[in-house]
């Protein structure tokens, strides 16, 4: 069991979204897991291929060094193919996350957009929608949906929904965490002015701290929340 689970399609989008909110949760004493669904290598290369396995066994050796830097209890990976969540039955998707689910029982779910411009994240948040319906007797109390670099901002608004935000975590005492977490990815940094980079992640958090008179914030957009 869990406080808190993060559901993620691919290693480093639980830094990017909310990877400060998981350093002070952590800090704060709250369990946090994070379940990266998708391996995260593979759509680089070709199928089978050497070198795609091991860009999937580095980026896991990534995702546990965050996850380290973070403070997170537990860390999943789930294995799907990298950008080819669509060749799966949704089916298939939810049965990994309702699984996830019964694992951790958690209070708050944090999980990608569903407007995002990458389409496993659109199918990762149906995935999370499905599994984590607000039925009676369950102990989830809410639902949140975080904001990618480079494809929340990338789909424009063109994708329903449009990501609007309506809660932020001040994360001004944990940038710096978000940020070294952010460099065990290495591979995954881009150069500035990429919204990947490291200057970018930066600016993006201050940007969302202004909004609500803070040096730095994430933004998350509530999809349910049980009173």
């Amino acid at each position: 069991m869990s406080d808190v689970l993060v559901i993620a399609a691919h290693p480093d989008d639980e830094v990017l979204g909310c990877g400060g909110s998981i350093a002070r949760m952590s800090a704060e004493g709250r369990s946090v897991a994070v379940a990266i669904l998708g391996e995260g290598g593979t759509s680089r290369h070709s199928v089978g291929s050497a070198e795609g396995a091991a860009e999937v066994a580095a980026l896991k050796q990534c995702s546990r060094e965050a996850a380290r830097i973070l403070g997170v209890r537990d860390l999943v990976h789930c294995g799907l193919a990298d950008n080819r969540f669509d060749a799966l039955d949704l089916l298939d998707i939810v049965k990994v996350v309702e699984e996830l689910a019964a694992r951790f029982d958690p209070e708050l779910v944090l999980v990608q957009h569903g407007g995002d411009l990458n389409r496993d994240h659109e199918l990762t948040f149906r995935a999370a929608m499905t599994a984590f319906r607000p039925l009676p007797g369950t102990r989830a109390r809410e639902l949140r949906a975080f904001e990618v670099a480079s494809s929340s901002e990338w789909a424009f608004g063109k994708f329903s929904p449009a990501f609007v935000p309506d809660t932020y975590v001040d994360i001004s005492a944990f940038l710096a965490n978000k940020l070294d977490a952010l460099r065990a990815y290495g591979s995954e940094i881009r150069a500035f002015p990429h919204p990947r980079s490291l200057r970018a992640v930066e600016a993006q958090a201050v940007d969302r701290g202004v909004c609500v008179g803070v040096a730095a914030a994430e933004a998350f957009q509530t999809i349910w929340r049980r009173l």
